[in-house]
């Protein structure tokens, strides 16, 4: 007798999954279990604190408080924020309406403190390209180019601008 419907482990439909949603299934029990929290809020963090915050600013870790029960009432947590420099103070100084946002976020009265850390958070910069130095022949062309210009400072400008132009393109 055949049987109808789909072979167990095959899914009904072959629709390809989101890799955000993969990579949260993975990512979640990790952060959950070495910092005490969500890719969620590593996600949200830029609308959570004000838009000058954002880039220089990363929640690190939650901790929760230890229950010796599981009776013993909850009690909130602390949130540690690391922070660059400047930040960190103003942080300090909104940390009541960025408490306030975090524990909207999370929809209950989840976090009660934060506690700053102050280290670099910003991405790694990459370094500035080099450019390659442009031939003598090609500064004597643009040199050339520009030698009908009365204007001295208009003239220099055009022959650095033509001498950026060459280097781009190699």
């Amino acid at each position: 007798m055949a049987q109808n419907g789909p072979k167990p482990g095959m899914r009904k439909n072959r629709q390809p999954e989101q890799l955000g949603g993969l990579v949260s299934g993975v990512l979640d029990p990790v952060l959950a279990r070495r910092a005490g929290m969500t890719s969620a809020l590593l996600a949200a963090w830029p609308e959570i604190v004000p838009s000058m915050l954002a880039e220089t600013t990363r929640p690190q870790k939650i901790n929760w408080p230890r229950r010796a029960h599981e009776d013993d009432p909850f009690k909130p947590a602390t949130l540690i924020v690391a922070a660059e420099g400047m930040s960190a103070l103003h942080v300090q100084h909104q940390s009541g309406e960025i408490i306030q946002r975090v524990n909207a976020f999370f929809g209950f009265q989840a976090v009660e403190r934060l506690q700053l850390v102050q280290k670099p958070v910003a991405p790694d910069r990459k370094p500035v390209r080099r450019k390659a130095p442009i031939s003598p022949a090609d500064e004597k062309r643009i040199a050339a180019l520009a030698e009908d210009i009365e204007d001295d400072g208009l003239r220099e400008a055009l022959i650095r601008l033509g001498k950026s132009v060459k280097q781009d393109k190699r």
